[in-house]
């Protein structure tokens, strides 16, 4: 005899099927040629994608299926404009425009950051649902930022290296524009000669009066041109204006010795012929010679 326990808890309702489904009915009944879900759970290889991405008001349709693609990508996927452009159809230009709108839309960022080794490369962080408490602006491998007091005593901040100065030029006596434009011109042609003696425009500004004192020392711009080019190390300058600075000070040459000026040779009077002894003498005008001459004490008339 099959009795039935009054107080025993029903069955459960299965879920309704496909065809008894509520929504899918009202569907049918109201859009006849609107879309029928055939769906199959997933079990191995899938995404949660939010229905807020893939039915954005705003983002462009190339923008939500990009960001659902970049979703289902393993960490450390490349996903630069050029591999996102060999990967699709679609060209450079409209993938960055759809990369821009998940960047404005909240979902995805990217960031330049400095490695240890000092290459610079982009961070980039995509976001699954903006404004939900895993949205950070930086790698998920990243520690969690340090409270104030511990980061303090941690990881002191250090403030930002000060630009090292340039040593030191030569002073010149007195700066002429025309030596002044002289120097800045063989500053600015070192890089015909060297690459590496590439000089911005302050440093020429700093370096043109050692140049113009080396120039009043009676040398030309091409004994100073190849005063600071001859002999370089044949590795990368670091710093091409603080060694042509060193330069023009260690090797300035000295000031010229002064030189008087020459005393124009005694003028050569023409010949004259003396009227007492008829003795030809050179003098400025006609007269008596020395010798003839009264007036001296050593003189006496023939």
């Amino acid at each position: 005899m099959d009795t039935r326990n009054p107080s025993a808890r029903p069955h459960a309702q299965s879920r309704n099927s496909g065809k008894n489904h509520p929504h899918r009915r009202t569907a049918e009944h109201a859009h006849p040629g609107g879309v029928i879900h055939d769906n199959t759970r997933h079990t191995t290889r899938f995404t949660v994608i939010g229905n807020h991405l893939t039915q954005h008001p705003d983002l462009s349709l190339l923008a939500i299926g990009l960001a659902c693609h970049i979703q289902s990508l393993p960490t450390g996927a490349c996903i630069d404009i050029k591999s996102l452009a060999a990967r699709f159809p679609e060209g450079p230009t409209r993938i960055a425009t759809a990369l821009r709108e998940l960047e404005t839309h909240g979902y995805l960022s990217r960031t330049r950051e400095r490695t240890p080794t000092g290459r610079i490369v982009t961070r980039t962080v995509s976001c699954n649902q903006p404004g939900g408490r895993h949205d950070r602006r930086a790698t998920p491998e990243a520690a969690p930022p340090l409270p104030p007091a511990r980061r303090s005593a941690t990881a002191p901040q250090q403030s930002p290296p000060r630009p090292r100065v340039l040593p030191a030029v030569p002073k010149p006596a007195y700066i002429s524009p025309t030596l002044l434009q002289a120097a800045t011109d063989v500053l600015g042609g070192l890089r015909r000669t060297d690459p590496r003696l590439l000089l911005s425009a302050t440093d020429t500004e700093h370096l043109a009066p050692g140049v113009v004192a080396w120039l009043e020392r009676d040398l030309t711009p091409t004994a100073v041109r190849h005063a600071l080019t001859s002999d370089l190390p044949p590795e990368p300058l670091r710093r091409p204006a603080a060694l042509l600075a060193h330069r023009l000070t260690s090797q300035l040459p000295p000031l010229p010795a002064y030189r008087p000026p020459e005393q124009p040779p005694p003028a050569r009077h023409p010949l004259q012929n003396c009227p007492g002894c008829e003795r030809a003498f050179r003098a400025p005008a006609p007269g008596l010679c020395r010798d003839c001459r009264s007036d001296l004490p050593e003189g006496r008339l023939a």
